[in-house]
């Protein structure tokens, strides 16, 4: 099992993989510094929601972190969560951190955690959540109208102050 200290060396190696891609492929729909700062929040975000909720901290903060790995390895947002299935399980293995099971539901979470309207696992439920609510805190707006109906039922919620 992943114990927080953990969380720094996926950080580290996942960082890597965006200095690698962010060589690679230049034309991006989102910037790297973006997807960095978005990482961190997200898994920031994740931990919090997944205390107050009873699940695992650092596998949900881990899962938050990874969400858009398919639009770091690929560049593009369209089609970038499951996009990022297969290749997070491969970063994963390579970490040797986590059991197959629970490469399996991280890699999941990446794969589902575009789709808000849809209920699912409660980790995919915080990673959906964490997405939301870090991009609120930046000011950006939801895209779809049950991505802003997620928001509002957190924020009604209170389940994060906002202010």
């Amino acid at each position: 099992m992943a114990r927080n200290k953990d969380l720094y060396y996926i950080a580290h190696k996942y960082l890597g993989v965006m200095r690698e891609m962010e060589d690679r492929i230049s034309d991006r729909d989102k910037p790297m510094d973006w997807e960095r700062l978005h990482m961190s929040g997200t898994a920031r975000i994740g931990y919090i929601l997944a205390e107050k909720r009873g699940e695992n901290p650092v596998m949900a903060a881990c899962a938050c972190m990874l969400h858009d790995y398919g639009r770091v390895v690929t560049g593009r947002h369209k089609g970038h969560a499951e996009a990022g299935y297969e290749p997070v399980k491969e970063f994963l293995r390579d970490l040797d951190v986590f059991t197959n099971s629970e490469i399996e539901k991280i890699a999941l979470c990446v794969k589902d955690h575009s789709n808000k309207a849809e209920i699912g696992d409660p980790l995919v439920e915080i990673v959906k959540d964490a997405d939301l609510l870090d991009f609120h805190q930046y000011g950006f707006q939801c895209e779809r109208e049950e991505q802003q109906k997620r928001l509002d039922k957190l924020l009604e919620k209170g389940e994060i102050s906002t202010k």
